[in-house]
């Protein structure tokens, strides 16, 4: 893989080309996703000229929590640095097994891997059963204790569930992350009573489905939020110019921190050098954006 640029080509118009007013950290780039393999480098490229300079690679299940330490370990260029989580999406759950948990183990023993997880609960689709689900979860939950390492949580309409687990292992996990959180008022405020952060996407910027988000980005504590794009997924629909393939990829990061920062009322800057400097906190990352240097 050639080595991130800077050099634009056409795939973003230039109305948007946003700059971040501080640097910023994605928390959740799903940049395995086959869609980026034929232009990963320009995606890089473009996300460090939007000053989006540190990328948490999702790992969602052995393949791509593996192609995300690869990735995370072929580019090493200073002002952009990567790294990956690595867990079982609850759509995966029913797979889980005695050697995948061995498997996971030793992917969070590498130092490019930051977390545990994406790993939960999602019980709008079932495609794994809710007790496959928690069995998983469970098990991961054990994985993220012994290894000292933060919880990276996917939960859609299984709120309750999620905080009933995650409390009875609040004491022995160090943090954990709602990840793309979308669920209503009571939820947020049962995920902040247990001391968790909280991931925000382009939901947000959705006008069909994001309002009720709008009304509650006031309710999370600053040093508790941080942001991040899922791409490709969540493409924010509020952008001012389209996008061809509709694909969504870190550059357009700024675009969501100033749709949080008008709902809080406060300026871009702020918010995005308190979310960078939570994520670096949270997943023990340097102060700046430095290589990962591998030893031979």
């Amino acid at each position: 893989m050639a080595e991130p640029t800077d050099t634009f080509d056409d795939f973003l118009p230039e109305a948007l080309r946003l700059r971040a007013a501080a640097p910023l950290v994605d928390i959740g780039a799903n940049l395995t996703h086959e869609s980026f393999a034929r232009d990963l480098s320009a995606v890089l490229g473009r996300a460090r000229a939007a000053n989006v300079t540190t990328l948490i690679l999702t790992g969602t299940d052995r393949e791509h929590a593996e192609q995300a330490v690869a990735m995370a370990r072929q580019y090493t260029e200073a002002g952009l640095a990567l790294y990956a989580t690595a867990g079982v999406h609850p759509h995966d759950a029913s797979r889980w097994d005695a050697g995948l948990a061995s498997a996971m183990a030793d992917l969070h023993r590498q130092p490019e891997v930051v977390a545990v997880g994406e790993c939960g609960l999602d019980f709008n689709r079932n495609f794994s059963t809710p007790a496959e689900q928690e069995r998983a979860f469970e098990a991961q939950l054990d994985l993220a204790a012994n290894s000292g390492k933060p919880l990276f949580v996917h939960e859609r309409d299984a709120g309750h569930r999620m905080r009933e687990m995650l409390h009875a292992w609040r004491d022995d996990i160090s943090d954990a992350v709602v990840h793309c959180f979308t669920a209503d008022r009571d939820t947020l405020f049962g995920y902040l009573d247990l001391d968790l952060h909280i991931g925000l996407t382009g939901w947000l910027c959705d006008e069909r489905r994001g309002h009720h988000l709008r009304e509650l980005v006031g309710e999370i504590p600053l040093d508790r939020l941080m942001v991040e794009t899922d791409c490709p997924y969540l493409l924010p629909r509020n952008l001012p110019a389209k996008l061809k393939g509709r694909r969504h990829e870190p550059a357009l990061l700024p675009w969501i921190v100033r749709e949080i920062a008008h709902w809080r009322g406060i300026a871009e800057e702020t918010l995005a050098s308190a979310t960078s400097d939570n994520a670096r906190a949270f997943f023990r990352l340097p102060a700046t954006p430095q290589p990962i240097h591998l030893e031979n």
